[in-house]
């Protein structure tokens, strides 16, 4: 059995701040219609032909969780991550997320399992980009 796309929901405080980042600070694209904010509801973007991100106001997030609490700013449970051909492919999206809000929470260097470094988007979810080694 397959599941395509995954679609992973992240809750979010401000809709207009998010298509923002993910759309101009990313360049990803998003799923289906603007709604009359001229943000697409559902707000999805493609990460690839296999995966898309699903961003929901925290208050809608609450609905599908039930009564669950949200973690806490700057606290996740997971990391996504996201591939880069190249070093400087690496560098170029960390700076391009950073200039569009994102906090850097590591900078981009050479480690053992590849080049990485890490930022956190206008909701505090956190992101890895790896170019892996040649």
């Amino acid at each position: 059995m397959q599941y395509a796309p995954v679609v992973v929901s992240l809750p979010i405080a401000d809709r207009p701040t998010s298509y923002r980042f993910y759309s101009d600070g990313l360049g990803l694209d998003a799923v289906g219609e603007p709604a009359e904010d001229g943000v697409p509801e559902p707000l999805q973007f493609a990460v690839n032909d296999g995966l898309r991100v699903m961003l929901v106001p925290t208050g809608g997030f609450g609905w599908v969780i039930g009564s669950h609490e949200i973690a806490p700013r700057g606290q996740s449970e997971c990391v996504l991550s996201l591939p880069a051909a190249t070093p400087e492919e690496a560098t170029r999206l960390i700076e391009r997320a950073r200039a569009a809000g994102a906090e850097v929470v590591v900078e981009p260097e050479q480690r053992p399992w590849g080049y990485t470094g890490a930022f956190a988007d206008p909701d505090g979810h956190l992101w890895m980009v790896v170019a892996e080694p040649a």
